[in-house]
This record gives C-alpha cells, structure tokens and sequence, in this order.
C-alpha cells in the first residue's frame, strides 16, 4: 500500500449512479491507498462505504463556511494529500476547505455531469484554479471542458471510463422462476431501469409503448427505479392508465437488484436526453442484453449503432418504437447485438480494468 493519503468526498444526499461511484472509490482505492471519506449527515451512503474511515458533515449549502472549515480540520487530522470529489455542487466548499487547511492538499474532480455554458466569470476562475485535474467520465465531456473553461485556469484533463463489476449471472432455471415470479409469460420485455425523473425519459417509453400496443405486440415494459419527483411518477402513471397500457407497463420501485431485471429482458433501453455516461447501458450489456438508446452524450461513446446495440433519435418515441420492435422481430438480429455488447463491455467498461487506471493516475500526481 502507497502512503499517500486519499480523502474521499461526497455530500450529495441522493443515492445514484455519482453517489455509488463514490463508495466504489472508496471501497476500491483503499486497497492501494489509505483513504478516508467524507459523507453528509443525511448521505445514504454510510451503509455501501465497508472498512474506510468515514467522517460526517452538515451541509446546509455549497457556500458553508462551517462545513469547509470543517473539512479543513479533517485534511489536516488525517494529512490528505488529495482529496477526491464527485459532486459538482461540492466544489466550492472543498477549495474553501482547501485554502484554510495547512496541508493545501491537490483536488481531483471526477465529473459525471455534462457542462453546457462558458465558466470564465471571477467565481468560477478563482474556483477551477484550485482544483488540479478533472477526471471525465467521457470524451465527450473532456471536449465540453476544454470548451468552456478558459485555458489560464482549466484543470488538466484525463478521462476514464466509468466500469460495472461482473454481474451475477442467474442460471436459465433462476430466470424462467424470475419471469414467472413477474408473470411474464410470454411477452417480449422491455426494462428501463434508472432513477424515474423527466431527464430520463420514461414518459418516451410510455408514448412508445401506446404504438407497439396498436400494432397488438406482445411486448411488456418494466420501469424500475425510486422516483425523484413524485409529481413527474404520478404524471406518469396517469399516462399509463389514459393509454390503457396498465397491463403493459409495470413500475416496480427501487431494487437493490437490477441486474435480475436486466437479464429477464429482452432489450434495456436508455432514453435519457443527453447521457453524460450511461452506466445502466454498461451493465445490461455486460448481462448479455440487448441495448438500445439515444443517440446524443456518453451513449454514443458505449453504442455503436447496429454493432453493439441500436441508437434512436433522442426525444422521438415513434423512433424508438420502430428499434423496439426491430428487436422484437428479428431474434437473431437482437442476439447479435446482445453478443457484441457484452463483448465490447468487457473490454472497455470493466470496473476493475477502470479502477487500475485510477489507481495508476493518482499514484503518478
């Protein structure tokens, strides 16, 4: 194990894809280093972080100076040499943190959402040039950063990958007893599996399903995640039951295995507007499912269209309407894509190869 000293850092209080990533980091990194993390009080996190000293703080806004002079004390008490964020909106206490602690530990940003607007006012200046690289999930997103953050005080860049772990894989026996569990029988699934918000795109699903339904397919729907607006799950459910699809669609709520869903599926879909990454798309493949979503962000750097799955234009249902049912025609053409996918997963978006890479680039800064 290296001396150096990691500090990993996460106050959102959601439990996601960014938030897990984060216990991943700390779980991982301390094979090689000796991590800490930082939570906050409310952080659902504390039950996915196993063996790392683990610290919590209140966070009331991303401008506390109690909560950055907090953290100060932190990376001085545990002499951090980086300290590792994930969440954009922690920034600006961590480089607060940062400036009033004795160690002026390096920050490293992993940064999972995309950037769309220019930062070259005072704040952000005097905020970026404290932070000493950021990691990008995508190409895609490296271009935005170089983009839109004036060179005199862009961060250098590195991108890797975001990885899935290799899933467990349930024998034939246990997915027919899942399917009839589900009382699938024998339609066609399609799953959408993510946290259900308007970004997402469920209601594209629901508009797609009303014309595969017309066509009188058998195909069912399973949208499987916690909703993180209420109004927009309910906007939804109205939707299903206007449509008359309520035994079509399913909304199964929040499990803590998604993987099952994804392997009773004939295809998982990713209708989000504009994907920073995808990782649910990584997962699926890595079962060995089919794949389809749209063609804009981080997507298209895991599909490639009819290679390892199907794009459909980002925000048109009836096109992907017309993929799903492609899929649902042409068995050897959804298997096809299914074998591809998992091959390409493997090699480019394993969570182990991914975290070498991380282990590697810290060491080096």
């Amino acid at each position: 194990m290296t001396n150096k000293k990691i500090l990993e850092v996460c106050l959102s209080p959601d439990l996601g894809g960014l938030e897990l990533y984060m216990s991943n980091c700390s779980n991982e990194l301390s094979k090689e280093f000796d991590v800490s993390c930082v939570v906050s009080t409310n952080s659902k996190l504390k039950d996915f972080i196993k063996n790392v000293k683990t610290f919590e703080i209140q966070r009331k806004s991303s401008f506390s100076f109690v909560s950055s002079f907090r953290l100060a004390k932190i990376i001085d008490q545990e002499d951090i040499d980086i300290v590792h964020l994930h969440w954009t909106k922690d920034i600006p206490i961590i480089v607060l943190a940062k400036l009033l602690s004795k160690r002026k530990p390096k920050i490293v940003q992993t940064r999972h959402m995309t950037m769309t607007r220019f930062k070259d006012d005072f704040y952000h200046n005097f905020l970026y040039k404290n932070i000493d690289t950021i990691i990008c999930v995508t190409k895609a997103l490296e271009d935005q950063i170089n983009k839109f953050i004036p060179e005199k005080t862009r961060p250098k860049t590195k991108v890797i990958y975001l990885g899935a772990n290799a899933p467990e894989l349930l024998c034939d026996d246990k997915i027919e007893e899942f399917k009839k569990e589900l009382e699938i029988g024998s339609a066609f699934i399609v799953g959408l599996v993510g946290r259900i918000n308007e970004f997402k795109g469920q209601h594209l699903l629901i508009e797609a399903m009303k014309l595969l339904k017309e066509k009188e397919l058998n195909i069912k729907a399973y949208i499987v995640g916690s909703a993180m607006n209420n109004e927009y799950l309910e906007k939804l459910k109205q939707q299903v039951k206007d449509y008359s699809l309520e035994d079509n669609i399913i909304f199964t709520g929040f499990t803590k295995e998604p993987t099952k869903f994804m392997q009773v599926s004939d295809v998982i879909l990713m209708t989000s507007k504009n994907e920073t990454f995808g990782l649910v798309t990584v997962e699926a493949m890595k079962v060995g499912t089919a794949v389809v979503g749209s063609n804009s962000g981080g997507v298209l750097e895991i599909i490639d269209d009819k290679e390892s799955g199907l794009l459909f234009e980002t925000g048109d249902f009836k096109d992907l309407a017309s993929k799903i049912e492609m899929l649902y025609d042409d068995k050897e053409l959804k298997n096809k894509l299914a074998k591809a996918g998992h091959k390409k997963a493997n090699e480019c978006f394993d969570s182990n190869k991914q975290f070498e890479k991380l282990n590697s680039f810290l060491k080096m800064i």
